[in-house]
């Protein structure tokens, strides 16, 4: 195998195997150093591994991929959905960006007018509290 392709802990073993071969003497100051920086990568290498392992538990436990399939399946990032209610029936109404722009639509249930003003949204002098007109 590559040195390239290996994983972190197969490089620190090929490394440990590269400086057994040199036969350095572990009672000088070189083969002290070459020795604990070794011991070093293999900790952070098995810290690594057991990291990993606890992002995989937790990706099991907690994402569910059917939720996410499910809800959103149905968004359309280029002409995103709005639920409004109807201030007549209180039904909730689904419509598109352009009918928003658009100003106004029936109410699907009641056939009352729904209307969207957005002028308060660009008054400087209105309050940034308020809420959207929708």
């Amino acid at each position: 195998m590559a040195y390239e392709y290996m994983s972190p802990s197969e490089k620190a073993a090929y490394l440990k195997g590269l400086a057994e071969g040199l036969d350095l003497d572990k009672l000088k100051p070189e083969g002290k150093l070459i020795d604990a920086m070794l011991d070093l990568l293999y900790d952070i290498t098995d810290e690594m591994n057991a990291m990993e392992e606890r992002v995989d538990q937790i990706e099991d436990e907690y994402y569910d991929e059917d939720y996410f399939d499910d809800e959103f399946d149905d968004f359309d990032e280029e002409n995103p959905d709005y639920e409004v209610t109807c201030p007549d029936c209180g039904a909730e109404v689904v419509v598109d960006e352009d009918t928003l722009i658009e100003g106004e639509i029936n109410c699907p249930n009641c056939g009352g007018v729904l209307e969207f003003d957005f002028s308060s949204l660009f008054d400087a002098d209105k309050d940034d509290s308020e809420e959207l007109p929708f």
